[in-house]
């Protein structure tokens, strides 16, 4: 492709494709204008870095972590055993020790 018929596909001056190969600066709408024209526009994925994972996806994979543990939470051997104390003694509530 000439530079004439890429300027006149971009909407730009010869000059600015002339100065765009000899690598002196131009704008980021010449710039995608350019390569749009040239069916170039997915290159410029290969500039940007690698997102990642996002801190919501992250979140979602870590899941629910436990903060702090109960001194008695269920199904512990010590709630089975205050429990079972409780049991035996015949507790009920508004008993006083």
């Amino acid at each position: 492709m000439s530079q004439a018929a890429l300027a006149r596909e971009a909407g730009v001056a010869r000059k600015t494709v002339t100065n765009l190969e000899a690598g002196e600066g131009c704008s980021m709408g010449t710039l995608l204008a350019v390569l749009r024209a040239l069916g170039r526009l997915g290159n410029l994925d290969a500039f940007l870095p690698d997102p990642g994972i996002s801190p919501m996806q992250l979140a979602k994979l870590k899941g629910k972590e436990r903060q702090r543990a109960s001194r008695y939470g269920e199904g512990s051997a010590a709630s089975v055993k205050v429990a079972e104390e409780g049991e035996k003694k015949g507790w009920t509530w508004g008993d006083e020790e």
